[in-house]
């Protein structure tokens, strides 16, 4: 039999119009209009569709954006620059430095230098560790979507064995802590772990996020698993496929994310649900 599918764009959809009702109600309330300023340096193809993805969801939900561009050849300062504007900007209450970042411009030093209020990535060190202490933090913006669809089917997590391929900070790491805080045993796997095979075929709940299209065979997958692919790869046909190979894994999990479709949708819907609690948090709502 083959897996659930997990659809994505239905349940972000769903969200999103949730939000535009919370943001139509903070307008007509409290006279508030939440703010996402996105800043793009350069003209990497693959991040002006993402831009243009997000602006086009915040317009959707009644969210006001602010698009800055800088070139490719901006300087360091010039980009921290812009932080600090955006930082000091009542009107903006979420701010968006979209990755990668060119060579001459420090990544980590520009993340840092948000706002942490404002961090509506989740990737600020200050909102990592709040994270990592169980407190309340914004959370990084896939990992929350993995946890929401979770939700959204009902799935107890209690007591399962869940399986991590992936150990950054946009996604392992983060995803790791909140599986642990529904009260998972986790394992982080990674590209050093040993037979990663037999680590994957012990999870309950999968989470692929690696770099490698299909990485993760149907042999390695336990029969009726939660299998999450988080990962996104272009083929030399042009189409997108995940790091899991789906035709195998979806004849043996019990749901599972497709690529396009899944994961995608919902980061960009987590991505206005933290604009909006930002919004809320900076009125003292």
């Amino acid at each position: 039999m083959s897996a659930q599918i997990i659809d994505g764009k239905t349940i972000a959809k769903e969200l999103r119009a949730e939000l535009k009702t919370e943001v139509e109600g903070l307008k007509e309330e409290h006279g508030i209009t939440p703010g996402l300023a996105v800043v793009l340096v350069g003209e990497d193809a693959a991040s002006q569709v993402y831009v243009r993805n997000k602006h086009r969801a915040c317009k959707r939900a009644g969210i006001a954006t602010r698009d800055l561009r800088l070139e490719a050849d901006a300087t360091h300062e010039e980009v921290m620059n812009v932080v600090r504007e955006l930082n000091a900007d009542p009107d903006i209450h979420g701010i968006l430095v979209q990755l990668p970042l060119p060579d001459q411009v420090d990544e980590e030093e520009i993340l840092n230098a948000i706002d942490p209020n404002k961090d509506v990535d989740g990737f600020h060190p200050v909102n990592m560790g709040l994270l990592l202490a169980g407190q309340p933090s914004f959370v990084a913006c896939t990992p929350k979507g993995v946890m929401h669809m979770i939700d959204t089917l009902g799935i107890d997590l209690t007591g399962k064995e869940a399986v991590i391929v992936g150990r950054s900070n946009i996604v392992g790491k983060p995803q790791a802590l909140l599986l642990l805080y529904k009260h998972c045993t986790v394992t982080i796997c990674h590209s050093r772990t040993k037979d990663l095979a037999e680590h994957c075929r012990n999870a309950d709940v999968l989470v692929a996020a690696v770099g490698r299209a299909k990485m993760i065979t149907g042999d390695m997958i336990k029969p009726g698993a939660t299998v999450i692919d988080v990962g996104i790869n272009r083929t030399e046909d042009g189409s997108l496929v995940g790091g899991v190979d789906f035709a195998a894994a979806v004849e043996v999990a019990g749901e599972i994310t497709p690529v396009p479709g899944g994961v995608g949708p919902m980061t960009i819907a987590m991505l206005l649900r933290n604009t909006v609690d930002a919004a809320r948090a900076s009125a003292g709502l």
